[in-house]
């Protein structure tokens, strides 16, 4: 009966405060139309709480309503309770309190995917790959991805006792972690490319654009300069999520020129019509610069690449990125929440934008933009560039689409698994460095015979009973289940031989792979033996879209052809 007494009171409070909420509204028949549905919203809401024939828990049933609403809106429209709002610092400040353990589920269990480089996780030896079955003193199975995250963070200073399991110790280990301020880098990786100082060519791994990435990607570039050697520059983009839009123009003003545009913002209401220009003098005004992105760059990734790409500031390498040109902002809500909701379109330095889906039926649906309503812009140079598909890179270079046997063995993590029994059978030679993972990678002790390696898994797939159909097969079984409907019994001699051969070019399929089967065998077994920023510096002698980008940025002719050629 109190809630019933008080939403009134509520409401007015709402209506009253709605009027200085107009300041950013409309004032039109918009704002007639969301008082009248508020109040039915509240009423309605009123009603059922107070007299539905079963009680109904007032949070969770509000929480329906909001996420059912929400869902009518592009996917990055979202609310923010006050259990995620750990989640804010992470987003804006890279930080967070927490022992700093990345873990998810693998084959059912939670399992830790990485320990953050430094955090208290790492440094007492929590590995890649440890199944955590209880954390302070709770079993974790059935426990939802939000509640494993309220265990582990807290105030700093404060402890959480886990439990793990890992493969080849026979006894469950137990670590008592310290939580901390936990910092997340911006910069994982800056160095040369393969230490080689005398072809020139500096690294910068950027995986986030949180509040301090443009202070770390100056300080690298910087660390490069004051060697001397620095002849040409590769940004990584790559599987960058985005973040701040601010700390994305600050990091492209380290190229551009003073004073070009190189981002633009447009929303519904006149506030949200922004031009952001390089404010200060580039740090590398004139230095070769690659930048590599894939399907997975998104956002403030995207505000970098496309005014480099547009002011012909340096070559894109890689694949189409994600094509996320939509602008949220975060706004606080009573009792600790929060709203982050989308206000604008952000446009490059041409005027395209790159947002490659469009939500704008508000129906929960999103429809890719047809080629023929992709309009063609020109970059500073006069080269062609389009809208509606993210950005495109001026030289593609791709993986190619996994094999069915790939995408067969990483449906069952199996890679993953394998590599927690290889490393429980070879274990490293020196124990304390292995802990600290401040082996080089380039180090004796990490030239693994992946011929070898990649022989055991096939051993050990074996012993795991893994099996995995075609769509050859399939087609095929379907086609001799026709031919017997029928009645066409003589062709069964035909689709017996079209079986064998199926079955013969299956086999081949570990051969055929090899290679790529190798390198996802190597990724994993050396997260286990090595830290982040080794694990990244490992991965660079096996890139061949990096390989693409220092062949371009070591011929300056043909870097100067990609930016000149309309």
């Amino acid at each position: 009966m109190r809630t019933r007494l008080l939403l009134p009171a509520l409401l007015i409070l709402t209506l009253v405060s709605g009027i200085a909420v107009g300041a950013w509204m409309p004032r039109d028949d918009t704002f007639f139309a969301l008082r009248k549905n508020f109040q039915i919203f509240g009423a309605v809401y009123e009603e059922l709480v107070g007299g539905y024939v079963d009680p109904l828990d007032p949070e969770r049933f509000m929480r329906t309503g909001l996420d059912a609403m929400l869902e009518d809106l592009d996917p990055y429209t979202t609310f923010i309770d006050e259990a995620d709002n750990a989640d804010i610092d992470i987003m804006t400040r890279g930080r967070y309190g927490g022992v700093g353990l990345n873990v998810g589920l693998r084959g059912g269990k939670l399992t830790v995917i990485a320990p953050v480089e430094g955090a208290s996780g790492f440094r007492q030896g929590v590995r890649t790959g440890d199944v955590i079955t209880h954390i302070a003193g709770q079993p974790t199975a059935g426990l939802s991805q939000r509640e494993v995250g309220t265990l582990l963070r807290g105030e700093p200073g404060t402890t959480v006792e886990i439990r793990v399991e890992r493969e080849g110790v026979p006894e469950p280990l137990t670590f008592v972690l310290t939580r901390e301020q936990v910092r997340l880098r911006n910069v994982t990786y800056a160095g040369f490319v393969r230490d080689d100082t005398a072809a020139g060519i500096g690294y910068v791994k950027l995986e986030r654009f949180a509040r301090d990435a443009a202070p770390e990607v100056r300080r690298a570039i910087q660390d490069l300069e004051q060697t001397g050697a620095l002849r040409g520059l590769v940004l990584d983009l790559r599987d960058n999520p985005g973040g701040l839009l601010d700390a994305a123009v600050e990091i492209t003003q380290l190229f551009v020129p003073q004073g070009s545009v190189i981002v633009s913002t447009r929303g519904r209401l006149p506030e949200t019509e922004r031009v952001y220009r390089s404010k200060l003098p580039p740090l590398v005004p004139d230095l070769p610069l690659a930048v590599l992105i894939n399907e997975f760059s998104a956002s403030a990734s995207e505000i970098v690449a496309g005014a480099i790409q547009d002011l012909d500031r340096g070559v894109i390498v890689g694949t189409t990125s994600f094509g996320k040109g939509l602008v949220q902002v975060i706004r606080p809500l009573p009792h600790n929440t929060s709203l982050k909701m989308t206000t604008s379109r952000y446009f490059t330095p041409s005027g395209r934008s790159i947002q490659a889906l469009d939500y704008g039926r508000h129906d929960g649906t999103a429809t890719a933009i047809p080629d023929s309503l992709r309009r063609t812009f020109r970059t500073r140079n006069g080269r062609a560039v389009q809208d509606g598909r993210g950005i495109e890179p001026d030289v593609t270079v791709s993986p190619g689409p996994p094999s069915e046997l790939e995408e067969a063995l990483l449906r069952r993590a199996a890679f993953f698994f394998f590599a927690n029994t290889y490393v429980a059978r070879h274990p490293l030679p020196d124990a304390t460095a292995r802990d600290e993972r401040t082996f080089d990678p380039d180090d004796p002790a990490f030239a693994l015979d992946m011929d070898a390696v990649l022989a055991e898994f096939q051993r050990w797939l074996q012993t795991q009973d893994f099996s995995y159909r075609t769509a050859a097969e399939r087609a095929t079984a379907s086609l001799s289940a026709e031919l017997a409907e029928i009645g066409y019994d003589t062709a069964q001699d035909e689709v017996a031989a079209l079986e064998r051969a199926i079955r013969e070019e299956k086999q081949a399929d570990f051969a055929r792979h090899a290679d790529r089967l190798k390198a996802r065998l190597r990724t994993e077994i050396l997260a286990r033996y090595l830290g982040e920023t080794a694990q990244i510096k490992a991965a660079l002698h096996d890139d061949p879209t990096l390989d693409r980008a220092l062949g371009i940025l070591a011929d300056p002719a043909a870097y100067t052809a990609l930016l000149d050629t309309p």
